[in-house]
């Protein structure tokens, strides 16, 4: 079906309580920044977030792992996003996405800058991309080693998309809510 005669899908993130440590050996998290379909309903170069989620846990479903989604209120930084939430993962993977569409995999016992795969030209990312992150998170959860997902890298990224994203970050800073920490989502997909 044609981009303009699909229908746009449409996400619900709903608050289901504080987030605990998961127990399932392959399970993921999927983690969201505090602005993730607050600020904007798209990333910096307009793909839907009910898309990338979607996209994402697709992915983690066709490799059979199972996963929950949280909402990470007391930090906007990918990396301690990755950190917290693998540490909440029952097999210490997760992934962490920003409201602007940087992403990255992450491990529990990596240091909150390292991490398995980085994604930081959010803008290049497309649905597509998505999926692949969310398969090769469960094949990490399941004790395999995949091939890093390859992505497209643009020079002239950097530029075009740099000035959105300082107010992005900006807005998103604004999202923070450090008493809350870390909540647990219910998604609805429409």
């Amino acid at each position: 079906m044609s981009q303009a005669t699909q229908r746009e899908r449409t996400v619900t993130l709903e608050d289901a309580g504080p987030a605990e440590k998961g127990t399932a050996p392959d399970e993921v998290i999927i983690a969201l920044s505090p602005g993730f379909g607050e600020i904007s309903t798209e990333t910096l170069s307009g793909v839907s977030h009910a898309e990338i989620l979607r996209e994402t846990m697709a992915g983690i479903e066709e490799e059979g792992a199972s996963m929950r989604v949280v909402r990470v209120y007391d930090t906007v930084d990918l990396g301690r996003m990755g950190l917290v939430s693998s540490n909440l993962s029952g097999s210490g993977i997760s992934i962490a996405i920003q409201s602007r569409g940087t992403t990255l995999i992450h491990q529990e016992d990596l240091l909150q800058l390292d991490n398995l795969e980085l994604f930081p030209q959010g803008p290049l990312l497309v649905p597509e991309t998505f999926r692949a992150i969310g398969r090769n998170a469960a094949r990490y959860a399941k004790g395999e080693s995949p091939a890093p997902v390859t992505v497209e890298n643009d020079p002239m990224t950097r530029p075009k998309f740099q000035a959105m994203a300082a107010i992005w970050h900006i807005k998103e800073t604004q999202c923070l809510d450090e008493e809350r920490g870390q909540i647990e989502l219910d998604i609805d997909f429409s």
